[in-house]
C-alpha cells in the first residue's frame, strides 16, 4: 500500500473526506462478538474504514438486510468443477464465496509446473480471490503413474508468489512417518502446511502435528473431528459432490470448539455448484442442524482467514476488505447481493461483475497420450480361481470396501455379472503411452448395459473405465483419446453423450453455461445404462483410482489395498 492511499483511508475513517461507498441501514453480522450490530459501513479503496455515521460519494440503503462477510472455501480443487478458474469465479461469487484456497494438484499431476502456472495465470484478473497451496504429492504415491513429478526444487520458485500461501494436503503419510528426505524438503518450504489425515490414528496424528501439519479435511466421523481438534488442528467440514460428510461431522461442533472449524467443498461438480452452491450450502446445512447462524457464518469466513493468515478477510470491521454479502434472511442465508472490495459482483443469483481475460490454453491441451489399445487388454485372467478381490462402493463416500466374492468366468477370464452387480473396471495410463493397464472388478455401480469412461481419475488422472462388455469399454477409451479427455457414455457401440475436457483432460475450454448443458446430457444418458440415481456414477468412478483413501482402489498398476499399502491380485488363491 502506498503512503498516499493509507492517508486517504485514514482521512475517510476520520470523516475528513467522504468514503467511496456507504452502506446504510444494515444489520451487521459481527463474527468477533457473535452478535448483530448496526451502523453505516464506510468503504474506501475497497476496504472498510469505519462503522458508525458516515457520508459517501455513493450510498446504498440495505433496507434492514443482514450484512455478512464474504465466504471462504478453505480447500477446493477448482479442476473438479470442470471449468477453468476464469469461469469458476463467475459461478461461486453469486453464492457469496469471495475467496478460495485451492490446491491445483489435479492439473499438476497431469502437467506439473505448467499446470500450476496456468491456474495462477487464469485466476490473475478474476474478481474472486484465488489463493494457492502448492501440491505436496505429485504423484500422490509411488504406486501409480502420473504425468509429472514435483520436487521441492520444482515448487520453490512459487513460494514467493503473492497468492501462494503454503504447502497443500500431504497425502503421502508414510513419507512423513519415515521422515523421508524429499518430503521434509517440501514441508520446509513453508510453515503453512495442509493435511490429508484419512484413516490416521492417534499416534499418526502426533507425527502429523510434529511435522507442522495443521489442517485436515478428511474426517468422516464425529470422533475423528474431536481427535484432531484436541491436537490443535483446524478441521474442515467437507461437503462435496461425492464426499458428503457434513451432517455426521456437525455432531462434533460446539460453541467451545467451533473457532477451530471451517467449511470446504474439496471436490464439487459444476452442476452441483450451480444448483446447490459452494460453502454457502455447508453453512445452510449447519444452521438447519441447529448451529447458531453467526457461528456458522464465522466458520465460513473468519476461521478460515485466521487459519491461513489472511488478516484483512473474514469480517465486517474497519481495516477488513469490503467483501460483503447482503442477506434477505439470516436463518436461510438467502443472498440478495454480493460485493467484492466494495464492488457489486452478484445480484439475484447471477454474476454482474467485469469479465476478465482468460489464460492461454495452448500449453495445457493435447494431454491424452495412450499406447495402441485393443479390447484384449481388458481380459482379467482368473486361472482356476472363482474368488476375487472386489472394490465395493459406498455411495456418496470416498471410502470403499474390500470385498471378496465368487465371480463368473469363461475360458479362465472374468465375465461381468449384472445380477451380482460385478462389473469390469480398468485404468489406462494416458500420459506417456507406457501401455500400463490396471484391471479389477467393482461392485455397486449398478450399470446394466454399456460403459463409461473419463480422464478425471483422482489423483493421477489416467483414463478410468467401467463397463458391462469389452467392446463398449474400448470405444469409450478411444473416444477420450479423440476428445483430448473428458467424460463419455457408450451403449451398443454408440456414444450416447460426451463432455470434452480439453484443458489437461480435466477442464473445458467452454463457458460454464455450455459445460452445464453437457453435464446434464451426460447425467441423463447414464439413466439409459441403468445407473442408480441416488449417486453420480462418474463422480464415484473418478475417485476409485485414489490409492490414498481406504480401502481398495485401482491404479494403472493394478488393484491397491490401502490397509496393506501395496498392490494385490484380482484372483484370490485358496
Amino acid at each position: 500500500m502506498e503512503k498516499k492511499q493509507l492517508e486517504s483511508r485514514i482521512l475517510a475513517a476520520n470523516k475528513q473526506q467522504p468514503a467511496d461507498l456507504v452502506i446504510r441501514n444494515g444489520r451487521i453480522v459481527n463474527v468477533f462478538t457473535k452478535e448483530l450490530t448496526t451502523g453505516d459501513i464506510a468503504i474506501k479503496d475497497g476496504v472498510i474504514v469505519g462503522i458508525g455515521e458516515y457520508e459517501g460519494v455513493e450510498e446504498i440503503d440495505a433496507k434492514g438486510r443482514y450484512v455478512s462477510p464474504g465466504l471462504i472455501d478453505a480447500h477446493v480443487h477448482i479442476e473438479s468443477s470442470m471449468v477453468t478458474p476464469h469461469q469458476f469465479s463467475q459461478i461461486v461469487l453469486p453464492h457469496g464465496v469471495t475467496t478460495v484456497i485451492t490446491d491445483p494438484h489435479e492439473i499438476a499431476n497431469v502437467l506439473g509446473v505448467k499446470g500450476i502456472d496456468f491456474m495462477l495465470e487464469d485466476s490473475e484478473q478474476v474478481m474472486l480471490d484465488v489463493f494457492v497451496m502448492l501440491p505436496s504429492c505429485v504423484p500422490a504415491t509411488s504406486f501409480e503413474n502420473s504425468g509429472a513429478a514435483l520436487s521441492a526444487k520444482d515448487l520453490e520458485h512459487f513460494i514467493s508468489h503473492k497468492r501462494v500461501l503454503g504447502i497443500a494436503e500431504v497425502m503421502d503419510f508414510p513419507a512423513v512417518l519415515r521422515a523421508d528426505s524429499a518430503m521434509l524438503d517440501k514441508l520446509l518450504l513453508s510453515s503453512q502446511r495442509d493435511g490429508h489425515a484419512a484413516g490416521l490414528k492417534e499416534n499418526d496424528l502426533n507425527v502429523y502435528r510434529t511435522a507442522g501439519i495443521s489442517t485436515d479435511h478428511e474426517c468422516v466421523t464425529k470422533e475423528e473431528v474431536i481427535e484432531r481438534l484436541r491436537r490443535g488442528m483446524y478441521v474442515m467440514l467437507r461437503e462435496g459432490s461425492v464426499a458428503k460428510n457434513l451432517n455426521a461431522l456437525l455432531e462434533a461442533v460446539t460453541e467451545a470448539n467451533a473457532h477451530r472449524c471451517m467449511f470446504c467443498t474439496d471436490d464439487k461438480h459444476l452442476d452441483d455448484l450451480i444448483e446447490e452452491g459452494s460453502v454457502d450450502h455447508n453453512l445452510r446445512t449447519a444452521i438447519r442442524h441447529g448451529l447458531n447462524p453467526i457461528t456458522a457464518i464465522s466458520m465460513a469466513s473468519l476461521h478460515a482467514a485466521q487459519c491461513y493468515g489472511l488478516h484483512t478477510k473474514g469480517a465486517v470491521a474497519p481495516g477488513y476488505e469490503a467483501d460483503l454479502i447482503l442477506l434477505d434472511d439470516l436463518e436461510e442465508f438467502k443472498i440478495y447481493e454480493v460485493y467484492k472490495k466494495g464492488e457489486l459482483v452478484a445480484s439475484g443469483g447471477a454474476y454482474t461483475g467485469p469479465i476478465s481475460e482468460r489464460g492461454q490454453l495452448g500449453s495445457v491441451r493435447n494431454s491424452v497420450n495412450i499406447a495402441d489399445y485393443t479390447k484384449e487388454k481388458f481380459q482379467i485372467n482368473m486361472g482356476k480361481n472363482v474368488k476375487a478381490n472386489i472394490i465395493g462402493i459406498n455411495p456418496n463416500n470416498l471410502i470403499t470396501e474390500h470385498l471378496v466374492g465368487e465371480v463368473e468366468t469363461y475360458n479362465g477370464c472374468f465375465v461381468p455379472n449384472l445380477e451380482r452387480d460385478q462389473l469390469k473396471i480398468a485404468v489406462v495410463e494416458r500420459h506417456k503411452a507406457t501401455g500400463n493397464v490396471g484391471l479389477g472388478i467393482v461392485n455397486g455401480l449398478g450399470l446394466k448395459t454399456g460403459a463409461i469412461a473419463t480422464t478425471v481419475a483422482h489423483d493421477s488422472h489416467n483414463i478410468i473405465a467401467v463397463g458391462t462388455n469389452d467392446e463398449d469399454m474400448l470405444l469409450a477409451v478411444k473416444a477420450l483419446e479423440e476428445m483430448e479427455g473428458g467424460l463419455v457414455v457408450v451403449k451398443d457401440g454408440k456414444r450416447l453423450a460426451d463432455l470434452p475436457l480439453e484443458v489437461a483432460g480435466l477442464m473445458s475450454k467452454e463457458n460454464f453455461e455450455v459445460v452445464n448443458q453437457q453435464v446434464n446430457a451426460v447425467n441423463k444418458s447414464l439413466i439409459q445404462l441403468g445407473a442408480p440415481t441416488h449417486f453420480n456414477a462418474f463422480l464415484t468412478l473418478s475417485f476409485l483410482a485414489l490409492p490414498v483413501i481406504p480401502q481398495l482402489k485401482i491404479t494403472d498398476c493394478g488393484l491397491f489395498d490401502m490397509g496393506e499399502f501395496k498392490h494385490i491380485s484380482v484372483p484370490v488363491s485358496d
